[in-house]
């Protein structure tokens, strides 16, 4: 289920270079986005896509249960409560982590593209992107997000 996420700040943006999780793994692009929680509307979004793809996936009666089961491991989950992470700027947000094998497309505010040359999109700038949620079974249920495209929306405030 795809989603579009505007006007989020970005954390921790791998956007033009892939690197490997902790030195393992596959190659990939990764970014964090940080959602304050006052946007309601946006957070219920989230969760309704993730319950689809777990519905999906397994079945109508497993959604709470495997929800429940998954959404306090980030390893096995791909959104958390920044409370819970030791990162400045994290506190009262909830963060969404996604990552993909294959390059985003970048654009600046004008839909231009980007290069990593230009230094945008960096951590702290606020950007419009679009994510897809997908479900999975290897070594344990999970629930992980891959991102497709982004636009600067605005700088950092």
């Amino acid at each position: 289920m795809k989603i579009k996420l505007n006007n989020v700040r970005l954390a921790f943006p791998e956007l033009f270079e892939p690197s490997q999780f902790s030195g393992q793994g596959a190659f990939r692009y990764r970014a964090n986005f940080l959602i304050p929680k006052s946007r309601t509307e946006l957070i219920k979004e989230i969760k309704k896509g993730i319950e689809a793809v777990i519905k999906e996936k397994w079945g109508v009666k497993d959604i709470e249960k495997i929800y429940n089961n998954i959404c306090n491991n980030p390893n096995r989950f791909c959104f958390q409560d920044g409370d819970n992470k030791e990162y400045d700027g994290y506190a009262g947000n909830m963060y969404l982590s996604a990552s993909n094998k294959s390059r985003p497309s970048v654009f600046d505010r004008n839909l231009s593209p980007l290069t990593a040359q230009d230094g945008r999109p960096y951590s702290g700038c606020y950007v419009n992107a679009t994510i897809e949620f997908y479900a999975y079974d290897n070594n344990g249920k999970g629930v992980s997000a891959s991102f497709t495209s982004f636009a600067v929306s605005k700088k950092e405030v």
